[in-house]
């Protein structure tokens, strides 16, 4: 009987690069973001070049409605090219979510990632995610990222927003007095020329963005760093500023 050939998978979702990786499973392409030096890149994953990624005869393009766009995924399909898009707003997605990919790119048996992490609390942390500095934006409740903060207890103080990103004045954050800032390192690099400013609306701590932006094999280990740097925090402890990159 004939071996099957391994899939020709592209990847234009860093997260589901790694979680891939995790699986050894090796994408033929990812984006420029998916830090991954070793493998082909095909642009970023907002402007993928996709007659570049239609030339590599892919078997399968993974896509993510939040990280790429409709109308990529649209001009992929009616060139022929099978998508598959994922959908994860909340820590609640990313089993099914996992469960489905690993389906997809030939894994279905793998064991997929546990994301119970939610025996490690810090309930009652009222904390504040800047995403982007000029202008200043976080996150609301419909977001991944703040499911992150809700899984192990905490409260994203922008929570109720209407709009999933909302632009906020350091005065508004200030009024919504958060225990702790966490400042990522990414979509915006934060870093600690950037805490004296950040200050202002209360303590900081630097934190891994990929823990709270990206999902997947690496979702349980976040929750528990998550945890662990927010129960730091506590309002009974008061907050302890940290200028070092959560880990």
């Amino acid at each position: 009987m004939a071996e099957l050939r391994p899939l020709r998978i592209v990847s234009l979702v860093p997260s589901v690069t790694e979680t891939l990786l995790a699986w050894r499973v090796t994408p033929v392409a990812c984006t420029r973001f998916c830090e991954q030096p070793s493998l082909p890149h095909v642009g970023g994953t907002k402007d993928p070049d996709l007659r570049a990624v239609v030339a590599m005869r892919p078997d399968l393009v993974v896509m993510d409605e939040e990280e790429n766009r409709r109308e990529d995924a649209a001009e992929l399909r009616e060139a022929g090219v099978d998508v598959h898009v994922t959908a994860v707003r909340s820590v609640d997605d990313v089993t099914p979510a996992l469960k489905e990919l690993a389906e997809r790119v030939g894994r279905g048996g793998v064991d997929v990632a546990d994301v119970d992490g939610r025996a490690q609390r810090a309930e009652g942390v009222r904390a504040f995610v800047p995403i982007w500095k000029r202008p200043w934006m976080t996150i609301n409740a419909d977001t991944y990222g703040s499911s992150m903060l809700a899984a192990v207890g905490a409260v994203n103080v922008f929570g109720g927003a209407g709009r999933r990103y909302p632009v906020v004045t350091l005065d508004e954050v200030a009024a919504a007095g958060p225990d702790v800032v966490l400042a990522p390192s990414e979509p915006y690099p934060f870093g600690p020329r950037h805490v004296p400013e950040l200050q202002t609306v209360g303590p900081v701590t630097l934190v891994d963005g990929q823990d709270l932006f990206w999902w997947g094999v690496r979702t349980g280990p976040a929750l528990l760093r998550l945890a662990e740097v927010l129960r730091a925090c506590t309002p009974e402890r008061g907050a302890q500023p940290s200028t070092e990159r959560g880990t």
